[in-house]
């Protein structure tokens, strides 16, 4: 390849690397503070924002399905939820489990009807990824927890709700 081209593709290629480097990155346009009660609907499954409950999920790891309305809540706190199909398997969980170890804004637990195996959610952003030793959900976590996009960054992750479905 000679030079020129090089030195033309240059821009294209630190681009790509850009800020939005997970790939497969979606985001959305959610408001916070919209507290209610009830079960909710959201548009995205699971959740990244969005109407939630007044109170919110205790951050840790849990072994059975989470509101979507009290994790939400923590969303907007900061938080990332990863979640993963119920069929992941022990060693898929153990993994996920390892990810997280450390982090006190995140959430871990089971989703029924997720559309890949393993999915990260924060306030605004989400990505999906086949399996729990993708680095794409490092990469997430690093970046989204307690991230520019949380309405209510830096607000609790504990003293809330700590039950399950």
């Amino acid at each position: 390849m000679n030079r020129t081209l090089l030195l033309a593709l240059l821009p294209l290629a630190l681009a790509a690397c850009g800020d939005k480097g997970i790939q497969g990155l979606k985001t959305f346009k959610h408001e916070g503070g919209d507290h209610r009660s009830g079960s909710l609907t959201y548009a995205e499954t699971p959740p990244a924002g969005g109407a939630h409950n007044p109170v919110w999920q205790n951050c840790g790891v849990y072994t059975q399905p989470l509101y979507n309305e009290y994790a939400v809540h923590s969303l907007e706190h900061g938080a990332v939820w990863i979640t993963y199909r119920p069929d992941l398997g022990a060693e898929g969980v153990a993994e996920l489990k390892k990810l997280v170890d450390g982090h006190t804004y995140a959430l871990l637990s089971p989703y029924e009807g997720l559309p890949s195996p393993v999915v990260a959610s924060a306030w605004n952003a989400q990505v999906a990824v086949e399996g729990p030793t993708d680095e794409r959900l490092k990469a997430f976590l690093d970046k989204y927890e307690q991230g520019p996009t949380a309405p209510e960054r830096g607000a609790a992750c504990s003293g809330g709700y700590g039950e399950t479905r």
